[in-house]
């Protein structure tokens, strides 16, 4: 019998191989940077929304030189992996919670710092800045570049006790928090218990009135439906979620001067664009909380609170460094 394989029916057959057997010089010009985040890859997630727009314009810009893969949901695996692949160089780029970060360049704790900030505009103009540039430093110095400060949005109060308005309101309320220091110690020094838990455990806590609350961004309140089992969310605005656009130093360095200018071009643009369709979608959520039946009040007066979680503030100025704390301490006042 005799074989008639026409060369569009290979194609088919073995689609990008043979394409690129037949254009290897096309396929050496491309270089190609895996993007990593542990969250979905949904329209309105934040790390999503920020990887979208890196890729877009680091495509558009590079000429065809530069392709962006997208890896949502864990698919170069958890945060720390991530963070040490890039530093070894076997992970090209992911997005971030500053949170994890700190555990590799102490400095990061600052960005967790309860009630630091006031609004996601003073946060973005603090890290956009000198202080920005400073933990950028510090991160480089352990083999990985910041190409922005990336936002998940404020970290807020939900319980089924009281609404948060001034600092006694979290007198012996029971909240969840992650195995952080920083959260643990901030709602300690509030008078609150704080009781460290796994995320999969926390809604049936709630429910079943083990815990009377936790802190939460108002996205993972909304898709996770804990309006069902908390009667109060205050927005107190009290940890600002920075989700820093990350590279390996290593993958940067071996890019030729004219891409690596695309891709840092790239992250500062699309670190301004994920950070106005957070804040678009955020409106959107509070309302769409208030519409539910939560009860939702704003926290008008942030003095109190920071006055309160001032020894907190002491606890981690080693960690973080004097200088740049009080620096920063300065520029938010």
């Amino acid at each position: 019998m005799a074989f008639n394989i026409t060369r569009r029916a290979l194609v088919a057959v073995f689609g990008a191989s043979l394409a690129l057997t037949a254009c290897p010089a096309a396929a050496e010009q491309k270089t190609v940077i895996k993007l990593g985040w542990t969250t979905s890859d949904g329209a309105t997630d934040p790390y999503a929304v920020g990887a979208r727009a890196f890729k877009e314009l680091v495509e558009e810009n590079s000429g065809g030189r530069l392709e962006v893969q997208l890896f949502p949901n864990r698919q170069l695996g958890d945060e720390k992996p991530m963070i040490d692949g890039m530093r070894l160089g076997t992970v090209d780029a992911a997005i971030i919670t500053n949170a994890v970060i700190a555990q590799v360049e102490g400095s990061f704790q600052l960005n967790d710092l309860p009630f630091l900030f006031e609004s996601e505009v003073q946060a973005a103009e603090v890290l956009d800045g000198p202080i920005g540039q400073k933990l950028g430093s510090n991160l480089e110095s352990k083999g990985i570049k910041v190409l922005g400060f990336m936002e998940g949005g404020f970290r807020h109060m939900i319980n089924n006790v009281r609404p948060v308005e001034k600092p006694d309101d979290i007198l012996g309320v029971k909240y969840r928090v992650m195995q952080n220091p920083v959260f643990i110690g901030m709602f300690s020094s509030l008078g609150g218990n704080a009781v460290p838990m796994a995320w999969g455990e926390t809604f049936t806590a709630v429910q079943q009135g083990a815990i009377d609350g936790l802190e939460i961004p108002l996205a993972v309140i909304d898709q996770n439906k804990y309006f069902e089992v908390a009667r109060y969310l205050s927005l107190t605005n009290h940890t600002y979620s920075a989700i820093p656009l990350l590279v390996s130093k290593r993958f940067f360095d071996r890019l030729p001067e004219d891409l690596q200018q695309v891709v840092t071009k790239a992250g500062a643009e699309a670190t301004i664009r994920q950070r106005a369709e957070t804040r678009a979608v955020t409106e959107e959520i509070i309302t769409r909380l208030e519409a539910t039946g939560m009860t939702v009040n704003r926290v008008e007066d942030f003095v109190p609170f920071r006055e309160a979680v001032g020894s907190v503030y002491e606890q981690f100025r080693a960690s973080i460094g004097t200088d740049l704390l009080d620096e920063t301490l300065a520029a938010v006042q």
